[in-house]
Order: C-alpha cells, then sequence, then structure tokens
C-alpha cells in the first residue's frame, strides 16, 4: 500500500505573532519597572529636629544678611534721592536765571522795536544759538558793552542748566537703580523669613517641645560662658584698683604729700560716652525686632547700636558691614561696656557690650530688644567706636 502523503502543516519556524511578541514585551517592561522601583532610592528621610533647628537658624542669619544688603540699599536710595532733589532745585533756580537773561536780552528787542525796526538783538533772541549768530554777523563789534555782557551771560546760564539737566537725568537713572536693589533686598528678607515660618509651623507638638529643650540648653551654654568672662573680669578689675592704689600710696609716700588726685584720662571719657549709649539702649529694652527699623518704636540690630552711640554724640554707619570698620578692634577678653560686638563669618549681627559677658541687641523677627549673653552666636569680632 503506497504510502499517503501527510496533509498537516509542517511546523512553522517563524517567530511568534506580533499580539504574543507585543505581550511579551510588555510583561517584562512591567517586570523591569517593578524591579527598578523595588531597587530605587528610598524617601529621604524626615529632618530631625536638631537639623531643623540649624536650618532656622540658618535661615535667620541669612536674613539678617539680606537685611543688612536692604539697609544698605536704602541709604543708597535716600542719598541719590536728596541729590536729585538738590539739583533739580538747582534746575530750577537756573531756569529762572535764563528767564531773567532772556527779559534783559528782550528789553532791548523792545527798544528797538520801538525805534521802527527789527534789528539784530531781536533776530537773537529767536536764534537757536545767539553766540553763534554774533559770530557770523560780526555784531558783537556794534553791540554796546552792557548788551555784550547781556548776552554772555545768558550764553553761560543756558549752559550750565544743560549740564544741570544732563546730570539729573543721570542721577535719576542711579536713583533707579539702587530703588531696584532695594526691592530686591526686601523680596530676600522676607522670603528667608517666610522659609523659616513655615519650617516652625510643620512641627509637631512633641517637635516643638524638643527644640524648646535645646533652646534651653542653649542659653544655658551661653549664660556659663558669660559667667565665666564675669568672673575674668571682676578679678581683673579687682587687681588693676589694688595696682593703682598701690602706686597711689607709693608716690605719696615718696613726695611725703598728700596722695594727687585722680584726673580725667581718655578711659574715663569714653566710659561717659559708653554710659550714654547704654543708657539709651537700656530704654530700648522690650521693643520689638524689625527689619530696616531704626527707632523709636522698633529697631534691627545696627539700627539699635546706631542710635544708642548717637546718643552718646557718635555717628554710626548704618550697616554692620561698615559699622565694624569704625573704631579700633579688641579682643572679647579686652571688651569694655560699649563696646560692639559682631557676629557670624559675615558679619550680619551685632550687640552693645554691658560687661560681664552680656549685650543688649535687637535679636530677630519675633524677637524683642534685650540682654543676652554674646557666646549665644558665634563671635566675628570687637570694635570700639569711639
Amino acid at each position: 500500500m503506497p504510502v499517503l502523503a501527510s496533509h498537516r502543516k509542517p511546523r512553522s519556524t517563524r517567530p511568534h505573532s506580533p499580539a504574543v511578541g507585543v505581550t511579551t514585551a510588555a510583561i517584562a517592561s512591567v517586570t523591569l519597572l517593578s524591579t527598578q522601583s523595588a531597587q530605587a532610592a528610598p524617601a529621604a528621610p524626615k529632618p530631625t529636629v536638631e537639623e531643623i533647628q540649624k536650618k532656622v537658624d540658618d535661615l535667620y542669619r541669612q536674613a539678617g544678611t539680606a537685611t543688612q544688603e536692604y539697609n544698605r540699599a536704602k541709604e543708597s536710595t535716600d542719598q541719590q534721592r536728596r541729590k536729585v532733589d538738590r539739583i533739580l532745585d538747582d534746575v530750577a533756580k537756573r531756569t529762572d536765571a535764563i528767564n531773567e537773561s532772556r527779559r534783559a536780552l528782550g528789553s532791548y528787542a523792545a527798544a528797538q522795536y520801538r525805534a521802527g525796526a527789527v534789528g539784530p538783538t531781536a533776530a537773537l533772541i529767536f536764534a537757536d544759538s545767539p553766540q553763534s549768530y554774533f559770530d557770523q554777523t560780526h555784531l558783537m563789534d556794534r553791540l554796546s558793552e552792557r548788551q555784550h555782557s547781556a548776552v554772555a551771560d545768558y550764553e553761560d546760564k543756558r549752559a550750565e542748566a544743560a549740564k544741570q539737566r544732563a546730570e539729573a537725568t543721570k542721577s535719576l537713572d542711579s536713583l533707579t537703580e539702587s530703588q531696584a536693589k532695594l526691592r530686591t533686598s526686601k523680596q530676600n528678607v522676607q522670603g528667608k523669613l517666610a522659609e523659616a515660618r513655615t519650617l516652625l509651623a510643620r512641627l509637631t507638638a512633641e517637635e516643638k517641645a524638643r527644640l524648646a529643650e535645646l533652646e534651653r540648653k542653649r542659653q544655658a551654654e551661653a549664660r556659663r560662658k558669660a559667667e565665666e568672662q564675669a568672673k575674668a573680669e571682676a578679678a581683673a578689675a579687682a587687681k588693676a584698683a589694688a595696682d593703682a592704689e598701690r602706686r597711689r600710696q607709693e608716690e605719696a609716700a615718696k613726695d611725703n604729700a598728700e596722695p594727687p588726685a585722680t584726673g580725667g584720662t581718655s578711659g574715663s571719657t569714653y566710659a561717659a560716652k559708653a554710659e550714654k549709649a547704654l543708657a539709651f539702649a537700656r530704654a530700648q529694652i522690650g521693643k520689638p525686632y524689625v527689619w530696616g527699623a531704626t527707632g523709636p518704636s522698633s529697631y534691627d540690630c545696627s539700627g539699635l547700636t546706631q542710635g544708642a552711640w548717637k546718643a552718646a554724640g557718635v555717628d554710626l554707619p548704618r550697616t554692620t558691614w561698615d559699622q565694624v570698620e569704625v573704631g579700633t578692634r579688641v579682643a572679647t577678653a579686652d571688651l569694655l561696656p560699649g563696646d560692639l560686638v559682631f557676629f557670624y563669618d559675615d558679619i550680619s549681627h551685632v550687640g552693645l557690650y554691658i560687661g560681664g559677658g552680656k549685650m543688649i541687641h535687637a535679636p530677630k523677627p519675633g524677637a524683642n530688644v534685650r540682654e543676652e549673653s554674646i557666646y549665644y552666636m558665634p563671635i566675628y569680632g570687637s570694635v570700639r567706636p569711639a
């Protein structure tokens, strides 16, 4: 019996159908994505209270820096505005002077008109440049000395007025630039403070309690350091007084006379001025910190120190960056009441030293002017301003 040919189709060697291929690819993609998700980095852990405290402190410090930038921009803006006002006043006065000179020239023209003709004096009033008109027509030789003087005066005044108008334009441009910097600085301050408030608002009750405890420890450590300095200052003062008394007695015995009266010294002069500055600062205790404020109802840090020393007859610049350049640098161990103590590497804060390791300062937004240890913040350096 002949072998029958098979009617079954041979097994295909082609790849799987497209539908099967897509499904496989999709499954592979899901598997890959699942694997990647499983291997992805976990969400960042919530910052600790200590980290939040450091962040908030840093934001307040940055706000302090931005406040000094604002103060500098505001001072520049005020100076430019005063300069523009002065120039505009001068331009107005020169305009009046030009009009007066023009009236003098007009009187000559009127006289010529009454004589029966519009003469050269009338014509020069309407010329773009009276001087060039005279140069072209040689009328200078025909004018009287008085007329010549009037024309020269008119030309001088017009040239000066043009110069002042150009200066006013330049000063107005500078004022616009200063105003732009002022707006930017203001926005920077507001942005830093808003970020700090947002961080604090997100804290739970437990985190707020923890933050308050950290603050208490920080204050206690700062007070401890201040007490150590107070003891050192008291010991140094006692030694200085004993040494002075010993020298006084030795001098009295040597001269066989009454002890000489103690005369005034530069130190006592500084102490007198410093006491006036400190009296002013003490009177501000309890008033709120407001960035950019210079009193009398509120202050920022450099506004307080500026106002205090102004009460003692000493004019300090507006910003911490400029105040630190005034007077004589002194070491922390050599501080005297009235000295200015500056903080942070960017010199963004300042306080008025009162002795015993303490100062009066306007701390930050939300706080009032108060006494505090100088060791509450990292010290940059100190200055004796007078």
